[in-house]
Formats: structure tokens, C-alpha cells, sequence
């Protein structure tokens, strides 16, 4: 299996399966075994030679050293395991029996050696998180990348959110911020300011051109609206002409009013409309009648529908705008991502600030939670089944051992042939 460093330049290093290292182990398991047995075949024969052969005692000299060597260093190695030949003998299969004691170990171990302060700080400081993670996040492919695995996640908490949890904390919010403050001073505060800025203007002009454009659209308005009004005695051509009168006279009359800044109307509505505003912020009746207004409002249930319809609203757009690679939220996001590994690559007293912080940071979390982030390998390995635990450490180091029975028989018969030979030339000395 390759293992892919995406974190700096493009490295890969292989890591061997677990089939892999079992087969590993179980070849290197026959080499050791196969050289106990040759060195056993040698020494059968060598016995049987030496007295006519003499030169074949330094032989079974060395094979008997070697088979010591390598039965020897077998019992130590299988001892870590399991039981030798099945035997119970005391102070064998030793990691099963102190699986929870090498866990504690190495918890503690990793505690002190690998959470202290200066190794956590020093790291970090030696690195240059800021400068590097933004020469990785200004490259368009990277932006890219972060940007679609921030919309899945964004994605992800919206299917999360229950509808009716949003919409309440909705509901509570316009409630809190909007319905709990007393509307008409502030009201009648933003109308003053409106009305001395003359910003009603636009609004009154927009009124009478709708009324004007609406009347000379449809002439036939006013109907019989005046002429149903006289004798009935008049000729029907007057009530018509009295009709007709009227409409133009009250399309003038419009007209005139849109026109001119300064007609009488226009007046009277900003003073009509200053007025408003003025009891708005001062009329205790003005204000209780905007309160019961504004209680009924609350009291309706349309506001809990206006909030659930309010979240329905974003939430569909939130996720189309999520979905869509070219929409422009999740364009600015990607902008804004390569603006910021800009940044940290270019400016070093930001990146310097961004290291300090992540600095402090991380030896704070390792120094308040150390002990509690070691346990988890503690108590993942009181977890561990013992056969369970043993396979898993064999299978990392069993092919390694492996090398001991191997350099136990080498080592067995030179040291047996060296034994052999200076006890039989310190006995031919006497």
C-alpha cells in the first residue's frame, strides 16, 4: 500500500499490509527453523565421525553450540508471545499477560517523552505552519479542494439541523431582538432623520407616478362615479360630459402634484408625515397604539410560519449554492482562501503571528490534556483482546525477531567452536 505526503513536496513511502507482513514473518520463520535443523543434522553426523575423523569434533563443537544458540534464543523470542511448546512456564507469553501494564508503559512513556513542552513547542516553532500552510492553500488546485470539502461539510450540518429547531431559534430571535424592543420611538426617530434629509421625496413621487401611470391606463375608472350623483332629470349627455370632466380633472390633478415640488398636497404630506414622526416618539398614545400593533403581530401565528418559511427560504439556497462549483458563494470562498494563503506566504508578520498563536495553542492543549490524550493509548490497549494484541506486535516486529534465533545460531556455534578449542588446548597442556 502507498501512503501519499500531501503536506510538502510530493513524497510516497511504501507501508507492507498486514498479509504482507505475515508472510514476511512466516518466511523468516523457516529460515531460523531451517538453520536449527541443518545445524542438528550436522551435529548427528559430526558425533558419528569424530571418533574416526578427528577433525570433526571442532564440527559438533560448533553445530552443538549452534543448536543451543538457537534453541535458546527460540524460547526467548516465542516467551514474548505465547507459551513455549504450550507449556506454562513461569515468566512466558509475556505480552498477553502485561498487555494493560505495557499499554500504562507506553502512555506514559509517549506522556513524557512526546507531549512535553519543548517537544511540542520546538516542533512547531522548527516548521513554519503559517508559511507553509499558505504556500499550500495559494495554489488554484488546493483552494479548490478546501473549498468543495468546506460546501460538503456545510452540506452535511444543514442536513443535520432539524427544520423545526431553526425555526424556533428563529421565532425566539425575532422575538428577542425585534418584537421585545418598543417600536415607535425608534420608528419615529428614523422617519425624523428621513424626512430632514427630504428622503420622503422619492417615496411620495413614486406614489403619485404609480397614481397617474394607473389613471391613464384605465379612463373608464371613474365610470358613472359622478353622473349616478345628479338630478335625473339632467340629459344623459351631461352626466357623461360631467364624467369625463372629472377624470381629466383628477389626471391633472395628479399630474400637477407629481410635478411640482412645491404644491400644496406635497406640503401637506410632509407635515402630515413630520407629524407622524414626531408622535411616534413622543404621543403615549401613538406609541401604545404601534405596541398593540406590534403585540398582535406577535400573537399571530403567521410569525412562527414566517420563520419556518424564513429557514426553508435559505436553507434551499444555502444548498444549491453549496452544490454549484461556479456559484458565487462558493467562488468567494475560494477567493477568499487563496487571499489568505497569500498572505501567510508573503507577509511574515502575519505568519509569524499565525505560528505564535497555533504555538500557544497546542502547548496549551497538550500541557492541560496530556495526560488524558496519552491514556487514550493506555486504554485502547487495556481494549485489546490479548490474542488479539499479540498478533498485531508480532506481526509489526515478529520478522525482526526473527533475526535473533537467526544470529543466536551463528553466534552459538562460534562461540561453541571457540569453547570446544580452548578447552581441548588447555587440556592437551596437561
Amino acid at each position: 500500500m502507498t501512503v501519499i505526503d500531501e503536506t510538502g513536496p510530493a513524497t510516497a513511502r511504501t507501508v507492507p499490509t498486514d498479509a504482507e507482513r505475515r508472510a514476511a514473518l512466516v518466511r523468516m520463520k523457516r529460515v531460523a527453523t531451517g538453520l536449527l535443523l541443518g545445524a542438528a543434522a550436522v551435529f548427528a553426523v559430526s558425533f558419528a565421525l569424530q571418533d574416526t575423523v578427528p577433525w570433526m569434533a571442532w564440527v559438533r563443537a560448533a553445530a552443538e553450540g549452534a543448536m543451543v544458540g538457537a534453541l535458546a534464543d527460540w524460547f526467548a523470542v516465542t516467551a514474548l508471545f505465547r507459551h513455549p511448546l504450550g507449556l506454562r512456564i513461569p515468566h512466558t507469553a509475556i505480552i498477553p499477560n502485561r498487555k494493560d501494564e505495557i499499554g500504562a508503559a507506553l502512555g506514559a512513556f509517549v506522556e513524557d517523552e512526546f507531549l512535553s513542552d519543548a517537544v511540542v513547542v520546538g516542533k512547531l516553532r522548527s516548521i513554519g505552519i503559517a508559511n507553509r500552510l499558505g504556500e499550500w492553500l495559494r495554489e488554484p488546485g488546493h483552494a479548490e479542494r478546501v473549498t468543495a470539502e468546506m460546501s460538503v461539510a456545510g452540506r452535511g450540518v444543514l442536513t443535520l439541523l432539524a427544520d423545526d429547531d431553526v425555526a424556533d431559534v428563529i421565532e425566539q430571535l425575532a422575538r428577542r431582538h425585534l418584537l421585545e424592543p418598543e417600536w415607535g420611538p425608534p420608528i419615529g426617530r428614523v422617519g425624523a432623520r428621513l424626512i430632514a434629509a427630504d428622503q420622503q421625496r422619492g417615496a411620495v413621487d413614486a406614489i403619485f407616478e404609480r397614481a397617474e401611470g394607473w389613471l391613464a391606463a384605465h379612463p373608464e375608472a371613474f365610470g358613472s362615479m359622478v353622473s349616478d350623483r345628479l338630478p335625473r332629470w339632467l340629459p344623459g349627455f351631461v352626466g357623461r360630459v360631467v364624467d369625463d370632466r372629472a377624470y381629466r380633472e383628477a389626471l391633472a390633478f395628479v399630474r400637477n402634484v407629481r410635478e411640482d415640488p412645491r404644491h400644496p398636497l406635497r406640503v401637506a404630506i410632509d407635515g402630515w408625515l413630520a407629524e407622524l414622526a414626531d408622535d411616534l416618539q413622543h404621543d403615549p398614545a401613538m406609541i401604545a397604539r404601534v405596541e398593540q400593533l406590534k403585540a398582535d403581530l406577535a400573537d399571530s401565528p403567521r410569525l412562527r410560519e414566517f420563520a419556518g418559511e424564513t429557514w426553508s427560504s435559505i436553507k434551499v439556497s444555502l444548498g444549491e449554492a453549496l452544490d454549484d462549483p461556479a456559484s458565487a458563494l462558493r467562488s468567494s470562498l475560494r477567493q477568499a482562501i487563496l487571499e489568505v494563503g497569500t498572505r501567510l506566504a508573503t507577509d511574515a508578520e502575519l505568519a509569524a503571528k499565525v505560528d505564535l498563536w497555533v504555538t500557544d495553542a497546542a502547548a496549551y492543549v497538550v500541557r492541560r490534556y496530556r495526560h488524558e490524550i496519552a491514556g487514550v493509548i493506555t486504554e485502547t490497549v487495556e481494549r485489546w483482546d490479548p490474542r488479539e494484541t499479540t498478533e498485531k506486535l508480532e506481526l509489526q516486529v515478529g520478522r525482526d525477531l526473527q533475526y535473533i534465533r537467526i544470529n543466536g545460531t551463528v553466534v552459538g556455534a562460534l562461540a561453541g567452536l571457540a569453547i570446544y578449542t580452548v578447552a581441548t588446548g588447555i587440556h592437551s597442556l596437561f
